[in-house]
């Protein structure tokens, strides 16, 4: 059996080991200056924040209307209107769906 030949750190710190494309260094880098950054909580930035405002802003980011949007997705438009304005909740498979056709963190929409 193998034994640990490093003595586990003591200090509050983790060492973090990663292997990633080279074409996505420069965004891990990014990723990690900012987590080691103190940062205000988003609800405090935006209060009044649903997830229906926050894909209503996604969708907007990526030029896309609502009638292109529900044909990416499969859906009605009155579907994507009504989660845009907070009547029908986005679930998680359909903020997953959201996340790849607007390049969108699907957490952010539940």
């Amino acid at each position: 059996m193998l034994e640990l030949t490093k003595k586990p750190r003591t200090d509050g710190r983790w060492e973090i080991c990663a292997i990633v494309p080279e074409n996505r260094v420069n965004f891990v880098t990014v990723a990690i200056e900012e987590a080691a950054t103190p940062s205000v909580p988003a609800s405090e930035v935006f209060p009044n924040s649903t997830p229906g405002t926050r894909l209503r802003g996604a969708r907007g980011l990526m030029g896309m209307t609502q009638a292109k949007l529900a044909e990416k997705l499969g859906v009605r438009v009155q579907n994507i209107s009504a989660m845009e304005n907070d009547r029908r909740p986005i679930g998680k498979a359909m903020a997953k769906k959201i996340e790849v056709v607007l390049e969108f963190p699907y957490q952010a929409l539940l």
